[in-house]
């Protein structure tokens, strides 16, 4: 099958689809420059850990020190200066941004032909796509709170003092890798799946792929007790919560077992709550890109399923 370009670059140019390309290019740009200064940093601090001596006098950071910063600050002119520098040139950018391309606005609502792919704001792509895995009080309830709730609450959950203040990877290899994962997984790739991929349908189209709207799809979706051969309904809802409770405590427990090895120093200083809810959180976050997984390579829909819910 011939690479499609004229179905990428309508896909890509348009007006919708522009703030997606901006964010994922800011995305890739400030992971750069984070990991740039987080590497000099660590040599740094490599560095000034072989010298005692060099350590009482060395500033942290690997900039030029000057002796007057730590006693005079220059709000005015140098802060707002930038500052205001910065607030043209966005406001000339949205100024282009508006006269160059027109508004996404789409015709008036019609119930008789409704648009194909039927598609969300950019900002609500991701929610959307989890739509196809989970149930909508899961999708568009629970599983955003968990997401913005676990990232805000990495700060108070993380209480390793080192790397306060300046870029750093070496030191902070738990609270970035798991904000990473977070953001880039259950937020950004999300959001590009249901923007790029999604087709007519809400069927899964690779980049390059004409959009078909008559495009024929064969999967069934089943349910993991139905791979079992169960049909009581009240079998079926005690074996989907032991699965689902089971394997969160299996979860967390293999947790348990892999931070106490690999990172005693970091989760030692935590109270019993904050070592909980990490492992909570940590459990959670795995466990969304696992539903994905079954629901696409094993078109499997819910593991468990009662007349009330399904997860």
């Amino acid at each position: 099958m011939a690479f499609d370009w004229v179905q990428l670059w309508q896909e890509t140019s348009k007006p919708d689809n522009v703030p997606i390309l901006i964010m994922t290019a800011a995305v890739g740009y400030y992971l750069w420059y984070g990991f740039r200064e987080g590497v000099r940093h660590d040599r740094l601090i490599t560095q000034l850990e072989a010298d005692p001596a060099l350590a009482k006098t060395h500033h942290r950071k690997p900039y030029p020190f000057h002796p007057a910063w730590d006693k005079v600050v220059h709000t005015w002119p140098y802060l707002l200066r930038v500052e205001f520098l910065a607030a043209l040139i966005v406001t000339v950018g949205l100024i282009l941004w508006a006269i160059w391309l027109p508004a996404p606005l789409e015709p008036p609502a019609n119930p008789t032909l409704t648009t194909n792919p039927a598609k969300a704001p950019w900002y609500f792509l991701g929610l959307q796509e989890l739509l196809v895995y989970f149930d909508p009080w899961i999708a568009g309830v629970i599983l955003p709170h968990l997401v913005l709730g676990g990232l805000m609450a990495i700060p108070y959950i993380d209480v390793n003092p080192l790397g306060n203040g300046y870029y750093t990877w070496r030191q902070r290899k738990f609270a970035i890798s798991t904000y990473m994962f977070g953001f880039l997984v259950l937020w950004v790739l999300l959001a590009i799946v249901g923007t790029f991929i999604r087709g007519p349908g809400w069927m899964w189209f690779w980049p390059g792929m004409t959009w078909d709207a008559h495009r024929q799809v064969h999967e069934v979706n089943r349910h993991l007790h139905e791979l079992f051969g169960l049909t009581d309904p009240w079998v079926v809802g005690i074996f989907g919560g032991l699965v689902t409770l089971g394997g969160i405590g299996v979860g967390m427990a293999v947790c348990d077992v892999i931070f106490r090895k690999f990172k005693p120093k970091t989760f030692l200083r935590q109270n019993l709550v904050q070592y909980l809810i990490t492992l909570h959180l940590i459990v959670l976050m795995a466990a969304v890109p696992l539903k994905i997984v079954l629901k696409l390579v094993f078109n499997i829909k819910y593991i468990w399923v009662t007349p009330w819910f399904n997860v």
